[in-house]
């Protein structure tokens, strides 16, 4: 169980997704996690994630074994899909702006112990966390959240290789920290600069890690 989903949710829909996202791609994929035990069970979490594919936020969701809300970019967010992620208890976000509502959403999810899970990097790129957007900094001043850095490398295929067969997939969670944002722009600034750059070293680590096996 856990705190109560946003507005529309369904919270048996939302249970059953995140325990199929956990088994689903296994057969594509061969995924291989550390860390999970540094995942807290309970409280105030910002989870922080690279972002190259659109695999990343399933993996993830599927890992997390909590209710976890995470921000969507809001280009996804129609037809079918989009019911099926508010009946999930995601939100939508749209990048580059102050888009308030799904912030305090999230805000009011985390002051009742939740975890919700946000890509800095606004899009998809290589996942190498060269910028960041400032919405995770501002859930975390808001909140008084702790921040749990995941990263993730092998969803991605490489440019101008073919179809890769079971490509491992590699996710490194890191050990949960706590940022003091300063108020004002500037405290905002720093404190995204400040977990970007502990995102950044972690995939760094990964990146260690892959090249030793």
């Amino acid at each position: 169980m856990g705190p109560a989903l946003p507005e529309g949710a369904k919270p048996w829909l939302h249970d059953f997704a995140r325990w199929l996202a956990g088994w689903l791609y296994r057969p594509a994929y061969r995924i291989r996690v550390h860390g999970r035990d540094r995942i807290p069970a309970t409280g105030q979490v910002v989870l922080v994630a690279n972002h190259s594919s659109f695999m990343e936020p399933q993996l993830i969701f599927g890992l997390v074994r909590r209710r976890s809300v995470f921000l969507v970019k809001s280009e996804i967010w129609r037809g079918v899909l989009g019911r099926l992620l508010g009946w999930l208890g995601q939100l939508p976000i749209r990048r580059g702006t102050a888009d308030r509502a799904p912030l305090m959403a999230a805000v009011q999810f985390l002051r009742l112990g939740g975890l919700v899970g946000v890509f800095p990097e606004g899009s998809r790129g290589s996942g190498d966390m060269l910028h960041a957007e400032q919405g995770a900094a501002w859930l975390v001043r808001t909140s008084g959240a702790v921040v749990l850095p995941v990263a993730t490398r092998g969803t991605r295929r490489p440019d101008g290789s073919g179809r890769r067969f079971r490509p491992a997939v590699d996710i490194l969670v890191g050990t949960p920290f706590t940022v003091t944002v300063a108020r004002g722009r500037s405290g905002l600034a720093a404190a995204t600069e400040e977990i970007r750059g502990r995102l950044a070293d972690l995939v760094c680590e990964l990146d260690e890690r892959r090249g030793r096996r």
